[in-house]
């Protein structure tokens, strides 16, 4: 997969939240863990800073990110974890997605809440969030 999240300006703006659809929170399947080392996501191809992980489920992630970036687009995620488990060998975790949403940030409107929905997770993926999730979270 080459295609590449392109960083968009003004394509991700701030809804007022009355005429918002419901919020993610209201349609998630996972509980979102908050996660408490400091890990930057990047676009793989071609290798740009996204931004850095908020939060991260089996089915997707939150990134605070300084760009907006376009709903939908489809991309392959890398997820750097800067402490890896012991017996984690998989990393940087890479795993394709879509942007499911993307908002300014509610406390500091010069960041950009940018939610990704994996695409297609394997179950060695699954086994590795499931371990950062356990190790990172809190």
């Amino acid at each position: 997969m080459q295609m590449s999240i392109t960083l968009v300006p003004k394509s991700c703006q701030a809804v007022p939240r009355i005429k918002q659809e419901p919020r993610m929170t209201d349609r998630r399947k996972d509980t979102r863990e908050k996660m408490t080392a400091f890990t930057p996501v990047y676009d793989a191809h071609p290798r740009t800073l996204l931004g850095y992980l908020a939060d991260l489920t089996l089915h997707g992630v939150r990134v605070t990110g300084e760009h907006p970036v376009e709903v939908d687009r489809r991309g392959t995620l890398s997820i750097e974890f800067l402490h890896p488990l012991p017996d984690i060998t998989s990393t940087p975790l890479t795993i394709p997605a879509r942007v499911a949403r993307c908002t300014q940030d509610d406390v500091n409107p010069k960041y950009y809440d940018i939610g990704f929905e994996f695409t297609e997770v394997q179950p060695e993926q699954t086994k590795i969030v499931e371990a950062i999730l356990r190790r990172y979270h809190f």
